[in-house]
């Protein structure tokens, strides 16, 4: 499997405290939620801004981020298609990458998404650890 590297992500990145703080209206304050929630997984965290998107890394290797949209907060997983996700949140069809959709007025099962962004992190992790061909990398 091939790791999504983001070389140059940093232990706390300005331009995602930019990000984060430009505004404070519902959508932006559930997005600083969730990104505080990965910063929060372990030391190895690292951060950068990528397509317009706080996103989480462990060092270089990206595995997660948040984006506000104008309904509606996505909390990604660069490997969403391969994590456990009991709770069913997870949305998207792509070949890894998976999603789960927030919105201001609706419930939804915070500790589930809080296991999912813990589970992204452990599996981010055990791939950094695997034997990796050295073609196995893209950014």
């Amino acid at each position: 499997m091939q790791l999504f590297l983001l070389p140059g992500a940093l232990k706390r990145d300005p331009a995602v405290d930019a990000w984060l703080a430009a505004s404070d209206d519902a959508l932006r304050r559930i997005a600083r939620t969730w990104f505080e929630r990965m910063r929060g997984c372990g030391n190895d965290v690292r951060e950068i801004m990528h397509d317009g998107c706080p996103t989480a890394c462990v060092g270089d290797a990206a595995f997660a981020y948040v984006n506000a949209f104008r309904a509606h907060v996505n909390v990604g997983f660069f490997y969403g298609a391969f994590l456990t996700d009991p709770a069913g949140h997870l949305v998207g069809t792509g070949k890894r990458m998976r999603h789960v959709k927030l919105r201001p007025d609706e419930a939804f099962n915070a500790n589930a998404l809080s296991d999912l962004v813990s589970t992204a992190y452990d599996d981010i992790r055990e791939r950094l650890a695997a034997p990796q061909s050295p073609f196995s990398a893209i950014a």
